[in-house]
């Protein structure tokens, strides 16, 4: 949710505006003279964009990402309860602390055929 508030009006409400911000999504566009000056939102807000936007300018992930949706399209890739079993997981349990790592040297194939077990 965006909120526009001059910065006169703002200075009144830094500690209401600081925990608004702590809500998803939730931003405030300060004004100056009915102008845009500034942009509030909260910090974990502010570190996702940036590891977004430095990821959407590298050519190798975008490339990564356009292969990842073509070997989705075409069923050449692991379902959760493949990737469960693999791991010696049933599907009731639980994957705590797990995780998934990109090797990007290493050229991984998936073993996912694309039909359905039977």
């Amino acid at each position: 949710m965006k909120n526009i508030i001059s910065i006169t009006e703002a200075r009144s409400s830094i500690f209401d505006i600081a925990e608004n911000v702590q809500k998803l999504g939730n931003h405030y566009l300060f004004t100056e003279g009915g102008k845009p000056k500034m942009v509030v939102m909260s910090a974990e807000e502010y570190d996702n964009l940036m590891e977004d936007l430095a990821l959407a300018a590298d050519p190798k992930f975008a490339a990564r990402m356009k292969k990842a949706h073509e070997d989705i399209a075409s069923g050449d890739y692991v379902t959760l309860d493949e990737f469960r079993q693999e791991l010696g997981l049933g599907s009731g349990k639980k994957i705590e602390n797990a995780m998934v790592m990109d090797k990007s040297k290493k050229a991984y194939k998936t073993r996912h055929t694309g039909k359905k077990k039977k």
